[in-house]
């Protein structure tokens, strides 16, 4: 009996779903992520102490533009749906380019990860988790590692009026895994 089970159309038919759901179910959430991760240890810049003004705002003429890379903004990191640490900051390099730095990074890993610059308000708690694309947001790319050190180069010509916070978003759920609020150095 069981070998004409075996045989039934309809068994192989509940069989090759199953199999096919399955397959779909890994590729979508990528369990193997929350147990693997990928350290990144790219060189930071080394910032003067003093202080840029904003990105767009013009230099009174009687105070010295500093030549070197200058700390614009920072913030550190809070956790939303995954426990991250560490800061984010965006640095002026000399030629007048701007980076966004992820210093000390930690966090999961996790499916599509991306780096973002947005408008929104850091909140903490569950209400923060899924507003960061609710608003404008500058995509600087794919999270190049969950743990370290990384450097993403932002866009000529971002206009950074009200870019107030970074986001380690994750695309595939529309989910925050933590963000950092920037506020101005100095």
């Amino acid at each position: 009996m069981s070998i004409r089970l075996l045989r039934a159309p309809l068994t192989w038919v509940a069989v090759a779903v199953l199999a096919a759901g399955a397959a779909a179910g890994l590729y979508w959430f990528q369990p193997w992520k929350l147990v693997t991760d990928t350290e990144v240890h790219e060189e930071l810049t080394a910032v003067s102490a003093e202080p840029a003004p904003p990105p767009g705002a013009t230099t009174p003429a009687a105070a010295p533009t500093p030549t070197g890379p200058v700390l614009v903004s920072r913030g550190d990191f809070v956790s939303h749906e995954h426990e991250t640490r560490g800061a984010a900051r965006i640095v002026r390099t000399a030629d007048g380019r701007h980076r966004l730095e992820l210093v000390g990074l930690d966090t999961s890993n996790g499916p599509d990860l991306q780096v973002w610059l947005t408008d929104q308000p850091v909140r903490t708690g569950p209400s923060g988790w899924h507003v960061f694309d609710d608003g404008r947001h500058v995509a600087l790319g794919p999270l190049k590692g969950n743990r370290g050190d990384q450097a993403y180069e932002v866009p000529a010509g971002t206009d950074f009026s009200g870019l107030t916070s970074v986001s380690i978003w994750c695309e595939r759920f529309a989910v925050s895994f933590g963000a950092a609020p920037l506020t101005a150095a100095g």
